[in-house]
């Protein structure tokens, strides 16, 4: 009989030890290694963000001024072969 209360008490202490081993275990993860983890994803996208964006801009030397212009095409409202229909409000 004490040899079943010795095995017991011991697999109890076991328990408690591997449920504080793991409490602590994911306190250490979210106080250290999990913040910088976020702050190193943050910076990698901030990188990535100043690189699409000088991807962007374009190459010209400072004080040079141009005007760029969307080409019109005239030929697109000559093909526009619909009627208008005028409509009346009918009370």
């Amino acid at each position: 009989m004490t040899l079943f209360i010795v095995l017991y008490i011991v697999n109890f202490v076991k328990t408690l030890f591997i449920i504080a081993v793991i409490y602590y275990g994911i306190r250490f993860i979210s106080r250290y290694i999990l913040p910088m983890l976020i702050d190193k994803g943050v910076k990698n996208m901030q990188q990535k963000m100043q690189n699409q964006q000088q991807q962007n801009q374009p190459k010209r030397p400072e004080g040079e001024v141009t005007i760029e212009k969307n080409p019109t095409n005239k030929n697109r409202n000559s093909q526009n072969n619909s009627e208008y229909v005028d409509f009346e409000e009918v009370d």
